[in-house]
């Protein structure tokens, strides 16, 4: 499903990670920090997907730096950052962008 965004600008935080075979409640507490950004008025959505080999991209949608900002200083998503860099992930990536032209068919 596609995000619905606003006219840019707007700005997109790329997450591309390769998983462990370890689930160990990454599921569960995914699930929860993607519920809890829906709540951030600054949260547009997200597209994720994640291949059979485990490897994933999560490409998140957001007003401002300043909301980005302030949703990388929330505990939960701290607490997430820690278990991910300590069992969840055998690598990842983050890219901050500004999107400055969106086109596309419907």
């Amino acid at each position: 499903m596609f995000i619905k965004t606003p006219k840019p600008p707007y700005y997109t935080v790329i997450f591309t990670s390769q998983r462990t075979a370890l689930d160990d409640g990454y599921s569960e507490l995914n699930d929860e920090l993607y519920a809890e950004a829906q709540k951030l008025e600054g949260y547009y959505g997200a597209e994720t997907l994640r291949n059979a080999e485990g490897y994933g991209v999560a490409v998140l949608y957001w007003r401002s730096m300043e909301d980005i900002q302030e949703w990388a200083k929330y505990q939960k998503h701290l607490y997430a950052k820690k278990l991910g860099k300590d069992k969840w992930y055998e690598g990842y990536r983050v890219r901050i962008a500004k999107v400055e032209r969106e086109y596309g068919m419907d």
